[in-house]
């Protein structure tokens, strides 16, 4: 059963006085065909730097996709089911996350969910255990991990037999290559 994640916004009142603008389940929630049992929570975006942090609009709930836009940044939370229960259709659950970044058939060969964007991203393991696996090796990642992912050809792979809770913050970047 997927984990609901409680998503806590603050801001300013009319008088400029800080408050808790959010506060609640996030509802921005993608559970894609084409891979059972995974689910995202889009907690928050921005699409301009430095960020604008005024307003009243909910950032979080405009539709999903996978890559930030350009000077753009994306907080989730993805939850990756155990690959013993749950088959991925690489090109349907890209295009559902709308991806730049369509994988390859070469890159699909190492693993299904191998891909590569243009971004810095910021994980850290919440729960459950997850292998990133890379051109050239792989680790095992643990709760409380912490992945500064820059832009490399990844894939992630939980071996285990519980879905693996991760948090994301995705920042664009330059192409690396």
């Amino acid at each position: 059963m997927p984990r609901d994640i409680r998503r806590i916004v603050t801001g300013h009142d009319a008088q400029g006085r800080s408050n808790i603008t959010f506060n609640g389940p996030a509802l921005n929630l993608m559970e894609s065909p084409g891979w059972p049992g995974s689910r995202l929570s889009e907690l928050w975006v921005t699409e301009e730097m430095p960020v604008d942090n005024t307003g009243l609009v909910d950032r979080g709930a405009r539709p999903i996709r996978h890559d930030p836009t350009p000077g753009g940044t994306i907080f989730r939370v993805v939850e990756i089911p155990p690959e013993s229960q749950s088959k991925i259709d690489t090109a349907a659950t890209f295009a559902d996350l709308g991806s730049t970044h369509v994988p390859s058939a070469e890159d699909t060969a190492k693993h299904p969910t191998m891909h590569v964007t243009d971004s810095v991203d910021y994980l850290v393991v919440i729960s459950g255990e997850m292998h990133m696996v890379m051109e050239d090796g792989e680790v095992l990642l643990q709760p409380g991990d912490c992945i500064v992912q820059r832009g490399t050809k990844h894939a992630w792979s939980n071996r285990g037999t519980e879905p693996c809770l991760l948090a994301a913050i995705l920042v664009d970047a330059k192409p690396a290559l």
